[in-house]
């Protein structure tokens, strides 16, 4: 197993945002976390990042990650695409790709994902001395992306990418993000559009209230009555 939770529980002061959540990923599967604002989706991906601490077990590949920092983490192939995008808006889209790779020193393989980021967002080449403020949403979220995959994950951990995006440019990131898992990447992403998430994910946890609420293959799911009722819009 590629990445185990068990009864892992996170609270800020008294007020408990996930309380003993279970899940696992295995190697090269493309899990998705659906729910509304509030579930607990993002501070999930951070205490899995060590960006935020948390109780129970979390173990990547048999080993905790509890206690190991957020650098040491990212050193053993997790690496975490977060919330609002966080990138150095004054630095151009290949100085923000490239400080992804900080912690390799592989320079010919780190040319050679770089290429591989390319082939994935190619506008992102062309927009290589650009500074990256002056991107569209999209067009930021593709270098945010970019950036976590220079990391050389083994577990991608993407946070709402679709947010602020234009439809357009949403379908082509998620078709992006399969190709990624694909290439042998596994992906956790926290999502609230549950209609690409089902059509993309191989599995798919549902989190209400710091909980997991239901859980199971995308197929299942998107014909579960009260997923399609309460997140598809389908009556």
């Amino acid at each position: 197993m590629l990445l185990e939770l068990r009864d892992l529980s996170v609270s800020y002061g008294k007020a408990v945002a996930l309380e003993q959540v279970s899940m696992h990923i295995a190697e090269g599967e493309f899990v998705a976390v659906l729910g509304p604002n509030g579930a607990g989706k993002t501070t999930l991906l951070k205490a899995i990042s060590r960006a935020q601490a948390s109780t129970g077990t979390l173990n990547f590949r048999g080993q905790s990650l509890q206690g190991v920092p957020a650098h040491q983490v990212v050193g053993q192939g997790i690496c975490h695409c977060p919330e609002g995008r966080r990138l150095f808006p004054e630095l151009t889209v290949l100085k923000n790709l490239m400080l992804g790779a900080y912690l390799r020193n592989d320079k010919a393989a780190v040319a050679a994902d770089l290429d591989k980021v390319y082939g994935l967002f190619p506008i992102l080449k062309e927009r290589g001395p650009q500074i990256v403020s002056t991107l569209s949403g999209g067009q930021q979220q593709m270098v945010a992306i970019g950036r976590a995959l220079m990391g050389k994950p083994s577990l991608l951990l993407l946070d709402e990418p679709s947010v602020g995006i234009a439809h357009r440019l949403k379908i082509e990131i998620f078709d992006a993000i399969k190709r990624i898992q694909q290439g042998g990447t596994a992906i956790l992403m926290a999502e609230q559009d549950a209609q690409s998430a089902l059509r993309i994910a191989d599995r798919v946890y549902v989190l209400e209230h710091g909980h997991v609420g239901r859980e199971g293959t995308a197929a299942a799911l998107s014909q579960d009555d009260y997923i399609r009722q309460a997140y598809l819009g389908v009556s």
